[in-house]
């Protein structure tokens, strides 16, 4: 129980650290100081203390659309087991679920930019659904390398599993902590795939999308971007440092530790990586498929 209890308070608190943590790092590398750590709370509550500014071509689905993409990744978030620990639900087949509430958060926010009537967000609508048809069956071959290795369909068994692997098992466990670190980058809309800072019409991919939200809907589509990153984060590190002391005093902190580095790694690659031209991005997400495919490739051959 107690578990579970820090599962959600990590998951209800800790997402937007990460963004400062990758900001504090692309400024460490540039020689500034940078917003402080916690900018991105000082902004929510600023934009939750706002009003909302809503055109007349929208419809429900504009208003309904953060709020229904929020309630999907925090679904998510419980389904993935944090550190140590099991998830707070967790079924047979329940990362299916997972995959597919991060495509319904993804139609969801591109139904409401194409809502808007606004050909420069249906723009950044096209290129996400596109992105996605390369990341979505990378994110679905390495679950099935997982599920191979573990024997399970559930999502917090075959996570954990990753701790007692044979040597023939780290190769595609290797090859798919590449694809999923890219597509942890692309599906949060990270350099090298896009610029969350940048509003160039030929790079623009998510922020493009929510251009015209304002007040608490902007507030809440910050939120469950830095919510998306934590929880894809945390499928990562079950691959990546998959090794607990079985101690909850100090597994916690750990994971604690481990996701606050992998968001100054993903700063580090902002830092030292430009962002690809458009019609090379594909090429990177095909990488991560192929790594994700091959690891499956190793595992049945």
């Amino acid at each position: 129980m107690l578990d579970t209890v820090i599962h959600v308070i990590l998951l209800l608190v800790m997402p937007p650290l990460l963004i400062g943590v990758i900001n504090k790092t692309k400024a460490w590398f540039g020689g500034r100081v940078g917003p402080p750590l916690l900018q991105l709370y000082y902004d929510i509550f600023k934009l939750m203390r706002k009003s909302m500014v809503l055109s007349d071509t929208t419809t429900w689905i504009f208003v309904a659309a953060p709020l229904v993409t929020l309630a999907a990744v925090l679904v998510a978030g419980l389904l993935v087991p944090l550190g140590h620990a099991h998830a707070p639900i967790s079924f047979v087949g329940d990362l299916i679920l997972f995959a597919y509430l991060f495509g319904l958060a993804r139609f969801l926010t591109t139904a409401a930019a194409l809502d808007t009537g606004s050909s420069f967000e249906g723009m950044g609508a096209s290129r996400e659904v596109t992105f996605a048809c390369f990341s979505e069956p990378a994110l679905f071959f390495a679950f099935l390398v997982l599920a191979k290795i573990s024997g399970s369909l559930t999502l917090s068994d075959i996570l954990r599993a990753t701790v007692d692997v044979s040597v023939t098992a780290s190769a595609p466990l290797i090859l798919i902590a590449i694809g999923l670190f890219v597509v942890l980058l692309a599906e949060n809309c990270r350099i090298p795939v896009d610029d969350p800072n940048t509003h160039l019409e030929l790079t623009m991919i998510h922020e493009v999308m929510v251009l015209d939200h304002s007040g608490p809907l902007l507030g809440v589509i910050l939120y469950a971007a830095s919510l998306k990153l934590f929880v894809l984060g945390g499928v990562l590190l079950h691959i990546i440092t998959p090794s607990y002391a079985a101690m909850r005093w100090f597994d916690w902190p750990l994971f604690m530790v481990q996701m606050v580095c992998l968001a100054a790694a993903v700063g580090v690659v902002e830092s030292v990586m430009a962002r690809l031209q458009m019609r090379h991005v594909p090429y990177l997400l095909v990488f991560a498929l192929i790594s994700c495919g091959f690891g499956f490739l190793l595992l049945i051959r």
